[in-house]
């Protein structure tokens, strides 16, 4: 799975850096610049929770895992543009496993 991840990384940075915006869609969002990526992102976290609230009633599970495939790659998109990847966020869900929600919760509260 992480190979995956850092294969889409690879490519994230490299749209960003060196992708035409006339012919990639991630370079054509970097190009557009931080509110549309966020803009995107926003959309398909409303577009997963609508879908989940759809499978809960008897609906279209797959639906469901598209949009949150739709959302991690915006998310993806967002961290390259921003100068951090998959595997800063593998690192700290690393940091964090093993540890009481409740616990790691109220530690970054105290912060």
């Amino acid at each position: 799975m992480s190979d995956l991840l850092q294969q889409l990384d690879a490519v994230l940075e490299s749209r960003k850096r060196q992708g035409d915006a006339d012919s990639s869609y991630v370079a054509s969002l970097h190009k557009k610049g931080l509110n549309k990526i966020l803009e995107k992102v926003g959309e398909e976290a409303t577009e997963v929770i609508l879908a989940a609230k759809d499978v809960e009633c008897g609906g279209d599970r797959q639906a469901m895992i598209c949009e949150t495939a739709d959302l991690w790659f915006h998310s993806l998109v967002m961290l390259s543009h921003l100068g951090a990847d998959s595997q800063d966020v593998l690192n700290e869900l690393a940091r964090r496993f093993g540890l009481s929600g409740l616990e790691e919760k109220a530690a970054r509260s105290k912060d």
